[in-house]
């Protein structure tokens, strides 16, 4: 199944073992094994979610970023018009017209 297969994987990056995971999510015993054959419930999940820090859309395989939050945020503070600086001097228009360019391909890839 999907979810164990990519809550395997994030705990990994994270550094943290399978048992590690299943006990700061306060499962059963072994309940993230069970996944591998089960559809896991949505309660269980959601623990997971918030303990690998990642969605439940990314675990159940809806969506391929296990961290949205951050990219949605980093793009909404592009947009408004906050005065971006670089060692206290404003980033010029024109600069940030590049920047701005430069992540919204790093998102696309």
């Amino acid at each position: 199944m999907i979810e164990f297969e990519r809550t395997k994987k994030l705990a990994k990056i994270r550094k943290m073992s399978l048992r590690e995971v299943n006990d700061k999510a306060k499962l059963g015993t072994n309940t993230i094994y069970n996944w591998k054959s089960k559809k896991p419930g949505s309660d269980a999940l959601a623990a997971v979610a918030k303990v690998l820090n990642t969605t439940t859309d990314y675990l159940k395989g809806l969506t391929d970023d296990h961290n949205p939050s951050s990219r949605n945020k980093a793009q909404a503070d592009l947009d408004d018009d906050t005065i971006f600086t670089f060692q206290g001097r404003p980033i010029p228009p024109e600069d940030l017209k590049i920047i701005r360019r430069l992540l919204k391909n790093d998102d696309d890839e």
